[in-house]
This record gives C-alpha cells, sequence and structure tokens, in this order.
C-alpha cells in the first residue's frame, strides 16, 4: 500500500507543469488577438503560435475600432479631398475662360467705347445746350459722294448713302431762345455752315442710332426751324445733336474697371493657387500629394488582421 501511495504521488507531480505551459500558450494567443485588433497596423501573429494565430487575426473585428475604421475614415478623406480638386480644376478652368474673355471683352471696347468717350472729353462740348438751325441738307448715294455723313449706322461699314446736314448756331442757351425768339435774319451766327453730326463719332448702332429717324427729324421740311445743339469749345467747327457728360464717363469707366477688374482677379486667384513663387509666399505646407494615401505596408497589415472586412487596393 505504502508503494502504490507513492507512486501515485510521483506521477501527479509533473501534471501541473503541463497545465501551465497550455495556459501561458492560451494567454499569448489572447494577447496577440488584442493586439491584432487594435489600430497599431503591426504585423500578426508568430513563429511560437502558428496556425492558431493566424485563426485569431481572421476573426471579425469590431466595427468601432480597428483596422477597417481606420481605412475607411481613411478612404473618406480621400474622398473629400477628390472632390475638392474637382471643384478647384473646374473653377481653375472658369476663371481662365473669364481672363481671357476679359482681355477679349477690353480689346473690342477699345475703338467702339473707350477711343469715342476719350475724344469726346478732349473735344470739351459745352453741357449747355445752344441754338441751332439746319440750312442745308444733301442725300447722296455712292462711295464717291458720301465722304462723310452726319448719321452712319455701324461705324464700320462701308458708307453708299449718306445724309449730311450743315447748320448755323449761336452760343444763346436754346432754353433763353424759347423764352425770347429772335428773328432768324437778325441773329448774328457764331459759327455759320459747319457739319452737323448726330454725336462725336457721327455713327451708332440700332436700334438707338436710326439714320432715316434723325434725318426726317433735322432735315428735309424741318429746315430753319431752331432746335438745341451742342458745340465742341476745342473745336468750334464740330456741332452734335446728343451729348451727356454723365452717360459718357460712365460708359467709360465700366469699360475700363469691368474687364479689368475680372482680368487681375482671375490671374490674381490662378496664381495664388498653382504659382509656386505664391506658395512658399504663403507658407504653404510642401506635402507631397502621395503621402496623403496610406501607405502599401499599411494596407497588407491591416488586410492581415481582418481579411473578411479587407479593402482591395484599388481603392486607392
Amino acid at each position: 500500500m505504502k508503494k502504490s501511495s507513492t507512486l501515485t504521488t510521483t506521477t501527479s507531480v509533473p501534471a501541473s507543469p503541463t497545465l501551465s505551459a497550455q495556459t501561458l500558450s492560451a494567454s499569448k494567443i489572447s494577447l496577440n488577438s488584442s493586439r491584432c485588433g487594435s489600430t497599431t497596423g503591426s504585423q500578426c501573429g508568430g513563429s511560437a503560435s502558428g496556425g492558431s494565430m493566424r485563426s485569431a487575426c481572421q476573426s471579425p473585428v469590431r466595427p468601432g475600432s480597428g483596422c477597417v475604421d481606420a481605412i475607411k475614415a481613411k478612404r473618406e478623406e480621400i474622398e473629400m479631398e477628390t472632390l475638392l480638386e474637382k471643384a478647384k480644376f473646374y473653377t481653375s478652368v472658369c476663371l481662365g475662360t473669364t481672363a481671357i474673355l476679359s482681355v477679349f471683352t477690353f480689346l473690342f471696347l477699345i475703338p467702339f467705347v473707350v477711343d469715342p468717350a476719350i475724344s469726346t472729353i478732349i473735344a470739351d462740348y459745352d453741357p449747355v445746350p445752344v441754338t441751332c438751325i439746319v440750312i442745308d441738307h444733301i442725300y447722296a448715294e455712292g462711295i464717291k459722294n458720301c465722304s462723310w455723313s452726319s448719321c452712319r449706322e455701324g461705324c464700320t461699314s462701308s458708307l453708299t448713302k449718306c445724309h449730311q446736314l450743315f447748320v448755323n448756331y449761336t452760343r444763346i442757351p436754346f432754353s433763353e431762345w424759347e423764352r425770347n425768339p429772335r428773328d432768324l435774319d437778325t441773329v448774328n451766327w457764331d459759327v455759320s455752315y459747319t457739319k452737323f453730326l448726330i454725336n462725336s463719332e457721327g455713327c451708332g448702332y440700332p436700334p438707338t442710332t436710326n439714320c432715316s429717324v434723325f434725318a426726317r427729324q433735322y432735315g428735309f421740311s424741318h429746315i430753319g426751324e431752331p432746335f438745341p445743339c451742342y458745340y465742341s469749345r476745342a473745336y468750334p467747327e464740330v456741332v452734335i445733336g446728343r451729348y451727356s457728360w454723365e452717360n459718357n464717363l460712365y460708359h467709360l469707366i465700366l469699360s475700363l474697371i469691368i474687364p479689368n477688374v475680372l482680368f487681375a482677379i482671375s490671374i490674381g486667384v490662378l496664381s495664388y493657387w498653382y504659382c509656386p513663387c505664391c506658395e512658399k509666399a504663403c507658407n504653404k505646407s510642401s506635402r507631397v500629394y502621395a503621402e496623403k494615401f496610406p501607405t502599401k505596408e499599411e494596407i497588407v497589415n491591416c488586410m492581415k488582421c481582418n481579411t473578411e472586412k479587407s479593402l482591395s487596393l484599388n481603392v486607392f
């Protein structure tokens, strides 16, 4: 009986170290599994655990934490940046188009608005209308006979038909003439038989300029009737029928400011976005565009941790 009890005691002693090793192995597996579920992106498993470690890494990870959430957050960030870059691209196209159109618009306005407005300012027309009468009206046809015209529809068109009006004017204001009419034979005209133009350019475009209406208003049966006109204080022989200092200055300012301001704003924004000198001056980050994306090692490591919910490399 003593031998048997001694044998039993001897065989039961090595059982305790065996159980401790299993417990230690299980704790290592649990520890490695918890590490794989974190967002550190480190490699999973080890040589000691083998297939048990791979099975632990392949277990599903909670949606609130883990590699999948990190990749999803990175993906959302990249999608937002891609959307902003698309908006920036289309905005840049619009700004470039605006800059080009502003240049062509300004070049188009120079001969039609800017130059006539400056010429009108230089001519220095008297803003108070004086008294004029038409003394002669000639209607001519043919390029040779139309060396000039009082009214011209289209400032660049060739003259084949023209109305030529000649006037006398006195510097008596027309408002005073209306209050106290005078006999035309007794009036001392300041300038006689001078050319009469519809405006400072002598031309315009429909519907504001209609030469047939202009001729009927001042010529034909209205010859000899007093009407208001404007003479040039710089060139007294120049007389026109339409003049407004406010409108002339208004059109000049708009023609100079609007195209140039649009061009300056467009070029300024494009330079701020794409000019390297402006980028350095503004102390922008010199981060490379490729650094916005996760590295290949980070994606592979997270895919090893959770192969069921891993994202494809094509997403990036």
